[in-house]
């Protein structure tokens, strides 16, 4: 391997935007097993790749245990096809969770619209009836 195909930890954490910390999380969780050279962590390009997807997975919502899953589905297949088919079933049932959370949440903002409208008149006719009383 040349030793532009290797990582540090460094590397990874400013190339990803992420801390030494996370990076060494995603190890203890064997979701990426970089080599050893002496005491330090050297990453190669799978690493790389592996942290990439497993960001990606984050930022969707994905658990660490779906991660792992479409992960080793890789591993495990060498192929795209399965890997692929358990990621668009993560995606389609990641979809319908934001929908859903999407639309409490416009129920949540309907509500509070309500409530502020309430709160404002009564405000006003208070306002109103201070006024006409020391007017």
């Amino acid at each position: 391997m040349t030793q532009q195909e290797l990582f540090s930890i460094s590397d990874l954490a400013r190339d990803f935007g992420v801390t030494l910390r996370t990076i060494r999380f995603y190890e203890e969780q064997g979701l990426i097993e970089p080599e050893r050279a002496g005491r330090q962590r050297v990453f190669t390009r799978r690493d790389r790749a592996r942290l990439k997807l497993i960001l990606r997975g984050k930022r969707i919502g994905l658990s660490l245990q779906e991660i792992r899953e479409i992960l080793d589905l890789y591993e495990l297949a060498k192929d795209e096809a399965s890997q692929s088919l358990k990621l668009l079933r993560l995606l389609s049932e990641r979809r319908q969770q934001l929908e859903e959370q999407r639309d409490d949440i416009d129920a949540v903002l309907a509500e509070i619209d309500t409530l502020e409208a309430h709160c404002r008149t009564v405000i006003d006719e208070m306002t109103a009836k201070s006024d006409s009383a020391n007017g």
